[in-house]
């Protein structure tokens, strides 16, 4: 598979989050985000979740209230990495309800609790 291009650009606000021991002594953060993104996506929603402290694994869930009055939900997983001070980068890939694959790059600034970024076709 190989990144297509840019569907959309997405930015998301924390607006909860917690935090649970996982598999060999590591970190689980479970964050809910809200958040807009564009071409067409409309209001989106979900939770991420992060396995590890400087890098690990991601799975996300969420729903996009579309600008035509869809609805579109979307799960996928992927890693994350620190890129310094309170930033996390973030990669993984995204099925979408409609039967589509999108390739998702973003930045989480941890200390803002903002995650932005890009959705790319998947092809």
């Amino acid at each position: 598979m190989a990144k297509g291009n840019e569907v959309a650009s997405f930015s998301m606000k924390s607006t909860s989050a917690t935090f649970t021991l996982g598999p060999a002594g590591s970190t689980v953060t479970t964050v809910n985000f809200e958040g807009t993104a564009t071409g067409g996506f409309g209001t989106i929603a979900g939770t991420g979740v992060f396995v590890g402290a400087k890098a690990g694994t991601l799975s996300y869930t969420g729903v996009a209230y579309m600008d035509n009055g869809d609805t579109m939900f979307s799960h996928g997983a992927g890693a994350f990495e620190s890129t310094g001070q309170h930033h996390w980068k973030t990669t993984g890939v995204m099925d979408l309800s409609d039967g589509s694959r999108m390739l998702s790059e973003g930045e989480i600034d941890l200390a803002e609790r903002t995650w932005i970024g890009k959705v790319y076709a998947w092809t």
